[in-house]
């Protein structure tokens, strides 16, 4: 049976609301475990578990649904996470224990996992080799505006009707997936693969690990690991971290939201560079850019230095994430591309449930946010330095 064609715009659109529902959720997470701290008075133990549960979630489903992607589909997989974590972010509302909250974040984590490298494997599979990095740190950039809508409902939602109310916002997507299912059509590199040939789950993770590739998996381990562990040791932490600086918790969502229009330039700029100059150039200069901007934001002393830090951070750390969206795929042929990919973003989740309890552990050990942010900084430098030394250039390369 002869496929539905979209065209690109089509396809980032549609595949780019589906990222944007999942950014909304993230984002909102962060604005909601302040609130949680003042509202259930969390310990900051408490607070960083929340972040934590959610990136073991997020863990289990990169690997679960990646490999579920190289068997059924790239479409069939976008469409139930996406399901899977509207519905639970919308039960998650009635919660009112902290057990019941984290459960609930387990099974949103599992679903936010699985879909973002699946639905950025599925555009690049789809569109032309000379497009293909643009349109996926495009499909990228719809984070931002996630991230914004969280930001805005926060700051407009949360103080006058609850964090309940935010969250019931977050199971919109539900909705979005029936639309998804009769619009969206399924890669054709993957449907030409599978018909051929459609290797068992252990064959493709021993490929993976495989000597042809073992060279890249390393290094986009490395990558994932320490680009997940900063981001949201930081930017989970960040509402919580101005209200810790002395800020009431409205001031500190609106600081943050001026910070999140930050990521916007960040994508873009990265998505011009990153035909132009490429994966590796691009990546290592927004790394390198990340890194002196958490190491600023932690010793920043005055409110001009604090916004001026944080939205260099959103600028470099999110272009970064666009390009590593970008160069994942392109590391693996079709066959086990979902697997690939996957398996690295389940890594690098690890990465995500040590970062916010890495922040929570030293807050109670009274430590300043510099060393904290100091530590950000280097895990930063030790990305950079994989994909310079392990990396291999993807620019405009016809995927196998």
């Amino acid at each position: 049976m002869k496929q539905k064609s979209l065209s690109e715009r089509q396809l980032l659109s549609i595949a780019g609301l589906g990222w944007l529902f999942d950014a909304m959720d993230v984002g909102i997470l962060s604005f909601i475990i302040a609130a949680l701290h003042k509202e259930w008075n969390l310990s900051p133990t408490e607070m960083s578990w929340i972040g934590s549960v959610n990136s073991i979630g997020m863990a289990i489903g990169a690997l679960l649904f990646g490999l579920l992607a190289d068997r059924i589909g790239r479409k069939s997989v976008f469409i139930i996470t996406l399901v899977l974590f509207s519905v639970a972010s919308g039960l998650s509302a009635l919660t009112t224990t902290l057990a019941t909250f984290l459960i609930l974040r387990f099974i949103i984590g599992m679903g936010l996992g699985g879909e973002l490298p699946v639905a950025s494997t599925l555009v690049s599979e789809t569109v032309a080799p000379e497009k293909r990095g643009k349109i996926v740190v495009l499909l990228e950039s719809f984070w931002a505006f996630g991230w914004l809508a969280a930001a805005l409902i926060s700051y407009f939602v949360i103080p006058t009707y609850g964090w309940q109310v935010a969250l019931l916002l977050t199971a919109l997507p539900a909705f979005y997936a029936i639309y998804l299912r009769i619009k969206l059509p399924d890669s054709p590199k993957f449907v030409a693969a599978t018909n051929a040939n459609k290797p068992s789950m252990m064959k493709n993770i021993k490929q993976v690990w495989g000597k042809e590739y073992r060279q890249q998996t390393i290094m986009l381990w490395i990558l994932w690991f320490c680009v997940v562990f900063s981001y949201y040791g930081m930017f989970l932490w960040l509402p919580s971290v101005m209200v810790i600086k002395g800020f009431s918790l409205i001031k500190s969502f609106e600081y943050v939201l001026i910070m999140t229009l930050a990521q916007l330039p960040g994508y873009y700029t990265a998505a011009w560079f990153i035909e132009r100059k490429g994966r590796k150039f691009v990546l290592v200069t927004y790394l390198l850019g990340t890194a002196v901007s958490a190491y600023l934001f932690g010793t920043a002393e005055s409110l001009a230095l604090l916004l001026t830090a944080g939205m260099l951070l959103s600028f470099f750390n999110l272009g970064a994430w666009g390009a590593l969206y970008a160069y994942t795929p392109e590391q693996y042929p079709t066959v086990i591309r979902g697997t690939g990919a996957g398996m690295a973003a389940s890594f690098g989740r690890i990465g995500g449930i040590l970062g916010p309890l890495l922040v929570g552990y030293l807050s109670t050990q009274g430590m300043s946010l510099s060393i904290t942010f100091s530590i950000f900084c280097l895990a930063i430098l030790i990305a950079a330095a994989s994909v310079i030394f392990l990396g291999k250039e993807t620019k405009q390369k016809q995927l196998a």
